[in-house]
């Protein structure tokens, strides 16, 4: 039975609580990095540079094909993990999944030289040989999300022979056309490689700040409006604020090959929705995706709009290709207070039945 919310404070008790809220509030937001999350137990199966597979903890492996979780490139995959009772992982580990993260690490300058074909070509092959030798399973599915998403097609696209049977790409870019951030970055206000003749390695912090500024009303007031008024009124959560809120701060930088490919290619050029991507001299041709394939999008999502990832629905020649469109945003969706009761069910019921022997 859930607890009764606590009554509304009134105008007076509102006024001689703000020296406590204020401290409270203050607290909330200073102690942020003192936040536990991604704690659910893992052990590393395989690194190479900067990149971890990790493997999941359980003695409840019921489902012979596991899956790997894949994020993007600017943040961390702590996403997935967030907190306990509010972790993704957590779930598919309860609902008998084998589950493993593709980690992306922290890249330096001297990662400067990686590419999206080292992701693409070279870290998702070896992390699916490596996932195949621990586990002994034949087939893998992967979930990519944001950046991830993108990514793990272009595995899919560009690898006919991919032992992965299931591909799930959650709001992912691939097409540009009607995206706000690719009016922000067009050629006619930003030059790449500009950016990487300055920082060899793009800092996490630059990028995190200009795609604020896309909602700067809410992420610059509404955010911290409303844990004033939850704090004034006995509603703030610890946990809930201060996860979200450290994982929202720590950015890695970005390679900054990878970084001025993603901005001129996907955006600027908008490469692969045309079919024109090439990497390694190849094509990346969504039309050879062939798994069983899940599209999600989210309809407030401002970074990859509904629209932005409808080729994923279109052009692939899967003969089994599902699309959620839910409610939510870019992080909010799978992230959010309604997640695990919203969303992550129908994901676990659409892996559960193309998961089988």
């Amino acid at each position: 039975m859930s607890a009764e919310a606590p009554p509304t404070p009134g105008p007076l008790e509102r006024l001689l609580g703000l020296p406590r809220a204020a401290v409270e509030y203050s607290n909330l937001v200073l102690t942020r990095d003192d936040a536990k999350i991604a704690t659910s137990p893992k052990e590393a199966l395989w690194t190479w540079r900067k990149v971890t597979l990790w493997r999941y903890r359980s003695e409840n492996r019921k489902h012979p094909i596991p899956v790997v979780l894949v994020f993007a490139l600017i943040n961390r995959p702590h996403i997935f993990d967030l907190r306990p009772g509010h972790s993704f992982v957590e779930f598919l580990l309860e609902e008998g999944f084998d589950v493993l993260l593709l980690d992306w690490g922290e890249p330096d300058d001297e990662d400067a030289d990686q590419g999206l074909d080292f992701y693409v070509c070279d870290a998702l092959p070896a992390a699916i040989r490596e996932m195949r030798r621990a586990t002994g399973a034949d087939e893998v599915s992967l979930l990519g999300w944001c950046i991830g998403g993108t990514l793990v097609a272009m595995h899919a696209a560009l690898e006919p022979e991919s032992p992965v049977r299931n591909l799930v790409c959650l709001t992912t870019p691939i097409d540009t056309t009607e995206s706000l951030y690719g009016r922000w970055v067009s050629s006619k206000h930003l030059d790449p490689d500009d950016v990487v003749a300055t920082w060899p390695s793009v800092p996490g912090v630059a990028i995190d700040s200009a795609n604020k500024l896309m909602k700067p009303v809410v992420n610059h007031w509404i955010t911290y409006r409303k844990l004033w008024d939850d704090v004034q009124v006995g509603r703030a959560r610890r946990d809930a604020y201060q996860s979200m809120a450290k994982w929202v701060a720590d950015n890695p930088p970005w390679p900054g090959r990878a970084y001025s490919e993603w901005i001129t290619s996907m955006y600027q050029q908008n490469k692969l929705a045309k079919g024109t991507m090439r990497l390694r001299g190849k094509r990346v041709d969504l039309r050879e995706i062939e798994q069983n394939l899940l599209v999600v999008t989210a309809g407030a999502d401002h970074i990859a709009p509904r629209s932005n990832s409808m080729p994923l629905v279109q052009l692939p020649r899967s003969a089994d290709i599902t699309h959620f469109d839910r409610a939510g945003g870019h992080i909010g969706l799978m992230a959010g207070s309604k997640a695990r009761n919203e969303i992550w069910p129908d994901l676990a019921d659409w892996l559960r039945e193309r998961s089988g022997r």
